[in-house]
């Protein structure tokens, strides 16, 4: 078998009609860079005239070539290029020239398919467009380009909704009403449903009102975090569905209140306004988990101490404080072994010695009550979709951001494979 053939079947080129000569590889810089320089020529007889139409005949000469530089996909890590001589004929009839066209790249590109094929499937990785652009010797507009042109826009089933769901929402691109976007996935599978540029009460209602009443009364249970109009959007258009407030959304409430109760004693208590700061994980830590054994030189004290002698030493400084801890340490118990019955037993007494934050946040654990029912009797949590979302927040950092939301959702979409690239162009 001649070079040629070889040649063709390094580059993964299928077309016959290119060969290739004795010295058909040079490798050269190219704007500081070590590239290799393919040289190809592509003839063979036309069966028509790309103008007219005419089909071949005697009046048909050749006229020249006319040489494109095509970038195709690296070899050896080299930036690759091919040198591609295409034969020029003249049309007696029309008194116009052509060249010949090849199947390796488009009409009046000079980026092969190879190439393009390359940068879509590398757009499913967490990786910049910029790098990508780099790695295949493109403009970043290009990629861009590209991307949207060789993936289906995403097709939404308005007669079908999964029954149980995950509500959430993410920081999203400046140019995006209200800052936030709206996310909900399927909580069984974990596969994302769609996104919304607005997560807003009037934005969601306008999209959920686009399926069907069938769709939205099948669904069952829907998990959200204590956004308000969440609870309202439910109400008003899954009349079915129950309620569930996320555990995780619960003891991060917990904490945070506690954590303030922390801070306005270190305030007050400037002596020890040191130790608080430096041990406030010892007041959010499960008490389970103290260390009730071993004895360390701490920073602070003259002695050694455990943790529970550190935590003992600053919660005897208040007694609000302690009760404010103990009532923390109850109701953490309570959600982690989901024990509704004790959890319900703590919302209804009366704890006068707890912190006012601490007041202000029992109150809104009343409020939500019965979905918090829901929580501890069911094992949905928004953990699918907080897992998706710690995704969106690398894509969206590995690109430095976004100024689009329908491109900053197509990368989100192509990373978690749910758009997928166009058969036609694949099969180019």
């Amino acid at each position: 078998m001649s070079h040629s053939y070889f040649t063709r079947k390094l580059l993964n080129i299928k077309d016959k009609n290119i060969t290739f000569s004795k010295d058909y590889l040079e490798k050269v810089k190219l704007n500081g860079i070590t590239s290799f320089i393919f040289k190809g020529i592509l003839t063979y007889q036309p069966t028509h005239c790309q103008k007219c139409g005419t089909l071949f005949d005697s009046k048909f000469k050749k006229h020249g070539f006319k040489t494109s530089r095509i970038v195709i996909p690296k070899v050896s890590l080299h930036d690759t290029y091919l040198d591609l001589k295409k034969q020029r004929y003249y049309c007696g009839h029309c008194q116009s020239t052509f060249t010949l066209s090849t199947s390796i790249v488009e009409k009046n590109c000079y980026i092969s398919y190879h190439t393009k094929h390359a940068i879509a499937l590398e757009a499913q990785n967490k990786i910049s467009e910029c790098d990508i652009a780099r790695r295949h010797q493109v403009s970043h507009s290009t990629v861009n380009r590209i991307i949207h042109s060789f993936y289906e826009s995403q097709t939404l089933n308005l007669n079908y909704l999964p029954e149980n769901l995950c509500f959430d929402e993410f920081k999203s691109v400046k140019s995006a009403e209200g800052h936030m976007s709206f996310i909900f996935c399927d909580a069984d599978s974990k596969q994302i449903i769609d996104i919304v540029e607005d997560r807003r009460l009037n934005s969601l209602q306008a999209y959920f009102k686009r399926y069907t009443k069938e769709a939205r009364h099948r669904v069952k249970n829907i998990v959200i975090d204590m956004y308000a109009p969440y609870i309202s959007l439910i109400k008003d258009l899954f009349p079915h569905a129950q309620i569930i407030i996320d555990k995780f959304h619960l003891v991060q409430h917990l904490s945070r209140t506690l954590n303030k109760t922390r801070i306005r004693f270190m305030k007050k208590f400037k002596k020890h306004g040191r130790k608080f700061k430096r041990y406030w994980r010892l007041f959010l830590k499960s008490h389970a988990l103290l260390n009730t054994t071993t004895y360390r030189s701490v920073y602070c004290f003259k002695q050694p101490m455990r943790e529970i002698d550190i935590l003992n030493f600053l919660l005897d400084l208040s007694p609000e404080l302690k009760a404010t801890y103990d009532l923390y340490q109850e109701l953490l118990f309570a959600l982690q072994t989901k024990n509704l019955k004790r959890f319900n037993h703590l919302l209804e007494t009366e704890h006068p010695l707890v912190s006012p934050e601490f007041q202000t946040a029992f109150q809104t654990f009343k409020t939500y009550q019965s979905y918090i029912k829901n929580t501890l009797s069911t094992h949905y949590t928004n953990g699918p979709i907080e897992g998706i979302n710690n995704k969106i927040k690398v894509i969206k950092r590995i690109a430095f951001g976004y100024r689009s939301f329908y491109h900053f959702k197509s990368r989100i979409l192509m990373v978690q494979n749910l758009t997928k690239p166009k058969t036609k162009i694949l099969a180019a």
